[in-house]
């Protein structure tokens, strides 16, 4: 999966896997894959102002995680 570096204090890049609609997330901490993410959100998330933000808004708590590292 292609990950995409971001301006974020927190998150380090993010990729998408149509194929499975995982959304993988490299935080500065670690790296997770959330489950079932439309690609929408995932166009959303890689143009938003605010990286964090819209993670904080738009998918933690909202969709299931495995940490992968």
């Amino acid at each position: 999966m292609q990950r995409h570096p971001v301006v974020s204090s927190n998150i380090k890049s993010i990729g998408y896997d149509d194929t499975s609609s995982i959304l993988e997330v490299e935080f500065f901490s670690g790296l997770y894959h959330y489950h079932s993410v439309p690609e929408p959100v995932f166009t959303a998330f890689l143009s938003a102002a605010s990286h964090g933000r819209y993670f904080a808004q738009v998918v933690k708590d909202r969709y299931s995680y495995t940490r992968v590292r």
